[in-house]
């Protein structure tokens, strides 16, 4: 099996939800979202319930975080960045999140039927 170099690339497809803006403690401007994406039947678990996913993220940049905010909820929309591990202190003591970091936002049309 050849070598790979390590790489953390994440590319989904999904409608937009949530859409924050805030300001970080250390001054950072944030857009938070999350990424609703459904789930094919034969992926929805035991008990079938299971119909979409929802995947927290997080964009940066002023450029997604602009466009980010002029998209209506429910936008179908394909999402590239990172996996990221981000840390804060909050009132019980340290906590952490694991989120996509979004680096590219662009509008989609999503097949209907998942």
């Amino acid at each position: 099996m050849p070598a790979t170099d390590p790489h953390n690339t994440v590319t989904l497809v999904g409608r937009l939800a949530g859409v924050t803006e805030r300001e970080l403690p250390s001054g950072n401007a944030l857009v938070g979202f999350r990424l609703v994406i459904d789930r094919p039947v034969h992926h929805r678990g035991p008990s079938g319930r299971v119909r979409v996913d929802a995947i927290e993220c997080s964009a940066y940049l002023a450029g997604v975080r602009r466009r980010l905010l002029t998209l209506p909820e429910g936008t179908n929309v394909e999402v590239s960045g990172s996996l990221r591990r981000r840390f804060w202190r909050g009132a019980s003591g340290p906590m952490s999140v694991v989120e996509v970091e979004a680096t590219g936002l662009r509008r989609v049309s999503v097949a209907s039927g998942a």
